[in-house]
């Protein structure tokens, strides 16, 4: 629950107090190296969340247009819009 709510350093040490009170809970040394433990990695856990939370493929570029036509065969499809859309897919980080 520390990773998935993205403690800061102040709710993560109301946490800990909380957790060395309940009965079966941590000692005061556990939570002592679990605070060090954030402190230093709580940027690299939240980065690998995100990352392992994304689909396969991620939207890198888009890029859109209407055209209208303005000579056919047929009269009724001059000044008909067509929307042309371009998406680019890519890996997560590539």
């Amino acid at each position: 629950s520390i990773a998935s709510a993205d403690m800061d350093l102040n709710q993560l040490e109301a946490f800990l107090t909380a957790q060395t009170k309940k009965q079966g809970g941590i000692t005061s040394d556990q939570a002592a190296v679990i605070a060090k433990f954030w402190k230093n990695h709580r940027i690299k856990i939240h980065k690998s969340l995100i990352n392992q939370s994304r689909w396969d493929n991620v939207l890198k570029n888009m890029n859109w247009r209407v055209d209208l036509k303005s000579q056919s065969r047929h009269i009724d499809q001059i000044n008909t819009p067509v929307a042309i859309v371009e998406m680019e897919l890519g890996k997560n980080g590539q």
